[in-house]
């Protein structure tokens, strides 16, 4: 278990302490959610979690699976609603990888998705697309 220690300093910022490792970041409301957006918010960190979590399960695929993916970029675009209630509508993730896989690594890849911790524990009305893309340069 992971503790995660959180406290308000008012003006919509909360400073937020990895208890482990003692690192501490800033989180600030959104523009269109009275905040100055100053900081990632709390649902940016939701989006930044999945994209990471992604790619830190590619990661151990690939290592476990003898694939280079060093340099696989994850771009994650969230999409608020407010009716009826505000909330994630939809998080667009692309991934492009520095080179092209071959089918079966490619493969591994694709259903990292369908393992990842963070996607699996999100409310199934979330919507999700997901696009992968190879780099040529």
């Amino acid at each position: 278990m992971v503790q995660i220690n959180i406290e308000y300093l008012g003006d919509l910022h909360c400073v937020v302490e990895h208890g482990p490792s003692g690192q501490k970041f800033l989180t600030d409301a959104p523009i269109d959610n009275q905040g100055k957006g100053e900081y990632f918010s709390p649902t940016d960190l939701v989006a930044t979690a999945m994209g990471s979590c992604i790619a830190t399960i590619m990661g151990i695929k690939a290592k476990n699976n003898n694939i280079d993916i060093v340099g696989t970029k994850i771009t994650v675009q969230k999409e608020m609603m407010n009716e009826p209630y505000r909330r994630i509508k939809k998080l667009t993730l692309n991934i492009v990888f520095p080179k092209i896989l071959n089918d079966h690594d490619f493969i591994i890849m694709k259903n990292v998705i369908k393992t990842c911790p963070v996607t699996r524990s999100l409310h199934p009305d979330i919507e999700i697309d997901v696009s992968y893309k190879f780099s040529t340069i």
